[in-house]
């Protein structure tokens, strides 16, 4: 489900920061940026390293500056991943505590949430763990757009169930899920014909020389890593901007 490339790079969540705030939504810690009077929204579902990342709150202030109010909740409840070397941890036992189910079912009522607050139209983006969320979501019609980044296992029948605009962003170096096995669920994809053309609209796109996890876990110091993160990130906002209305 998940692989030792998961945690590479991790965060340093002691250096947390961000333009925006927590608050509580749906009974979960959430980062919120953007107007939160705007129609529309995004949810960002983490990786395992959870809300707190510095990186994707940078991300989700950049995407809320293009008019968006961008949510990022803590799925995990204070458990997100700190270090996969302590010999204390054990992902088996965390994976167990945190399956991708239990996300879908929290993320349904921060959906509610949003609507209730006068959203319309809703995007979700969900990285690495959250890739395995969102595909559950990706299958109902609950929100209008989806953006899958470097995912967990992800099965052909969720791709198969998948019902709104999808995009797969995925790495070429990705040992949990090897680029022709992406490119096989964007065929499964393409090939839909059930939903008319002009509803449905998906891809999936091969970042080259790029390790699982980049999008939101690059080194500051690798220019052609941090160059293919912006691309990524520009890939999934165009997503949204032109779906999510």
């Amino acid at each position: 489900m998940l692989s030792s490339q998961c945690f590479e790079n991790p965060p340093n969540l002691s250096s947390t920061c961000g333009a925006g705030r927590v608050e509580e939504l749906a009974g979960l810690k959430t980062y919120v940026t953007g107007p939160s009077d705007s129609k529309r929204a995004l949810l960002f579902i983490p990786d395992a390293f959870g809300y707190e990342a510095p990186k994707l709150r940078k991300l989700a202030d950049k995407v809320a500056s293009a008019g968006f109010f961008v949510v990022v909740p803590d799925f995990y409840y204070g458990d997100p991943v700190i270090d996969v070397n302590d010999p204390n941890f054990n992902i088996e036992v965390w994976l167990k505590n945190h399956s991708p189910d239990k996300g879908y079912e929290d993320a349904k009522p921060v959906i509610a949430a949003l609507k209730s607050k006068g959203v319309s139209a809703i995007g979700v983006a969900g990285f690495c763990w959250g890739g395995m969320v969102l595909v559950k979501l990706a299958g109902t019609e609950d929100i209008q757009a989806a953006v899958i980044l470097h995912p967990g296992r992800i099965t052909e029948d969720e791709i198969r169930a998948v019902k709104i605009p999808t995009a797969i962003l995925g790495a070429e170096n990705d040992h949990i899920f090897p680029a022709d096995e992406l490119k096989k669920l964007g065929e499964i994809m393409s090939a839909k014909t059930e939903i008319p053309v002009l509803q449905f609209e998906s891809y999936v796109k091969i970042f080259p020389g790029v390790r699982h996890g980049w999008s939101v876990r690059y080194n500051d110091d690798d220019e052609s890593a941090v160059k293919s993160a912006k691309e990524a990130q520009e890939d999934m906002l165009n997503w949204f901007l032109k779906h999510v209305k």
